[in-house]
């Protein structure tokens, strides 16, 4: 697979994932300085890495949620939260991979998660995609 095939398979896992209003808007918000690295996301994270078949885009969310809260990156967790749903993760597994989390990553990282899960499912039923 060349580069464009690539960035092409990438776009369309990104698509799926966070839908096309978030790629839309961080193509919008490309600047010559962030050009090369979205590039480089869509080509590899998502072309390479996230379209892989050995795991579902729902494992895939699961595992990216749980790293997330490891990591204590809010900002990729609160759009990997969000996008959690369009790959069939419920609110129910959401629940259970926090929890779990908690044992690995910490209480406070897990309360943490809790809190954003809990703002970013009530955005959902008041703002439905």
């Amino acid at each position: 697979m060349d580069d464009e095939q690539r960035r092409q398979k990438g776009f369309t896992i990104r698509r799926a994932v966070l839908g096309d209003a978030h790629v839309d808007r961080a193509e919008a918000a490309k600047t010559p300085i962030t050009a090369d690295f979205q590039d480089f996301i869509t080509r590899y994270a998502w072309g390479e890495v996230w379209s892989r078949p050995g795991l579902s885009l729902h494992t895939r969310s699961l595992i990216t949620i749980s790293m997330l809260i490891a990591l204590n990156r809010t900002e990729e967790l609160r759009m990997h939260l969000n996008a959690a749903a369009n790959n069939g993760v419920t609110e129910d597994e959401l629940k259970e991979v926090i929890l779990h989390s908690s044992l690995y990553c910490g209480l406070p990282a897990a309360n943490a998660a809790y809190h954003l899960a809990s703002e970013i499912l009530a955005e959902r039923a008041h703002n439905p995609a």
